[in-house]
């Protein structure tokens, strides 16, 4: 029998009232820190050292620490982390890099920057990551690098890919723009393959105000290389060595993460308890047999950059239609995989090539899950999908193997 729609949903009496919920909020987290950011901001000017200067030093060392590499490399963006990783690869025309197709556009866009193709491959259903079996199948004597996404805030299966490249001798550069902080097996992202690239985007889980990106590396000669890439190939003044990119990370945008980097794991802890709340919350209103939930392996640390829900039978967008009406902010990452994309299009891929990624660009929602989100506010979520399905005249459960991973799936 379908629960009512009272039953359905999750009350608490003490609770304040609560009038819609964003799908960020970064106004009280600046609040909290507004001093010493301004701080921060002043003495930058006061010095002069716009850029490269001592703040961005120590933001390179910060996250060097903190990713468990020897060198961290600051940039003007992740996007451009991206680009200085596949050049420090000597990735150029001719070349295959594999990388996932359901992701951001950056992924795709700084390897065609340097004339070599992307070669997509498709993803896990369970964690959304690039599916190692995928990549095995498309490696090429013209593969020159393989470009996993930590999606969402959860590493990709490293150790499987790590294998597939060391089998031909070639690097594995981790986009790990979503997922500073996040672990594979107690590796930290970004120290699990030669490069690490950082996006310090507002977005992000360390978020900057506007543009900014890290490298991270073990390599003394590719955090060199890297150095040298970001400047113009330039050392010393005006002499060239290599043809590189004007890519530095300015003094204010450093001052300003320095001043959030020694908060950055409790922002962590607010995002895994959130997580966890929803999980529990949908379990307890039978929404989980609704949704796809995201799962969160024990043995990995999970970041929640993003909290993606999957909604079944062709409802995802008459839920996010309901769900703006009610003011509950949510957001589709990603609503065409790349190849998908008109400006892929010459690459030929057609829609079934890569049939979890195009599942997944019709199924995934991503729900609040911002630090500073309030039980209130999760509870308000969670009501107004259980307002929403209580509507439905279907009554549809969720077929076990597709939310599963290709490795459960095998076993079952």
């Amino acid at each position: 029998m379908e629960p009512t729609r009272s039953e359905n949903r999750v009350s608490r009496t003490d609770a304040p009232a609560v009038q819609g919920v964003p799908l960020l909020d970064l106004s009280q987290q600046h609040a909290a820190l507004m001093d010493e950011i301004t701080d921060r901001l002043a003495a930058v000017c006061r010095s002069g050292q716009f850029v490269l200067g001592p703040e961005v030093t120590e933001l390179e060392n910060r996250v060097a620490e903190y990713c468990q590499v020897k060198h961290a490399v600051g940039c003007a963006s992740g996007s451009d982390a991206l680009l200085l990783a596949l050049m420090a690869c000597d990735v150029g025309p001719r070349d295959e890099v594999i990388l996932p197709s359901f992701t951001f556009f950056a992924t795709a866009s700084a390897v065609t920057r340097l004339g070599a193709t992307p070669v997509f491959a498709d993803i896990d259903p369970a964690t959304f990551n690039m599916d190692p079996a995928s990549v095995q199948d498309r490696i090429s004597p013209d593969t020159k690098a393989i470009l996993p996404v930590h999606l969402f805030g959860q590493c990709a299966d490293m150790d499987a890919l790590n294998k597939i490249a060391a089998s031909v001798d070639i690097p594995v550069i981790e986009d790990a723009a979503q997922a500073i902080g996040a672990e594979y097996r107690g590796q930290r992202a970004g120290s699990i393959g030669r490069i690490g690239c950082i996006s310090f985007y507002p977005t992000k889980n360390l978020g900057g105000a506007g543009d900014g990106g890290m490298l991270t590396t073990n390599d003394d000669e590719v955090a060199d290389r890297l150095r040298l890439l970001r400047g113009h190939g330039m050392r010393p003044r005006y002499y060239h060595h290599v043809i590189g990119i004007n890519s530095r990370l300015d003094s204010f945008q450093a001052a300003f993460l320095n001043v959030k980097m020694p908060h950055l794991d409790r922002y962590v802890q607010q995002r895994q308890a959130n997580a966890a709340r929803y999980t529990e919350l949908f379990t307890a209103t039978g929404l989980d047999r609704k949704i796809g939930l995201p799962p969160s392996p024990a043995e990995h640390r999970h970041v929640w950059n993003q909290y993606v829900v999957r909604v079944p039978d062709g409802r995802r967008d008459e839920l996010r239609e309901y769900l703006a009406d009610q003011k509950i902010g949510s957001e589709i990452y990603y609503p065409l995989g790349l190849h998908d994309q008109e400006c892929f299009r010459y690459l030929g891929y057609k829609r079934g090539d890569l049939p979890e990624t195009d599942r997944a660009t019709d199924e995934v929602l991503a729900l609040p899950i911002f630090p500073e989100l309030t039980a209130a506010q999760q509870e308000l979520v969670v009501n107004q999908l259980s307002a929403f399905f209580a509507t439905s005249t279907a009554t549809h459960a969720l077929s076990g193997p597709r939310y599963q991973s290709r490795t459960e799936a095998r076993r079952t």
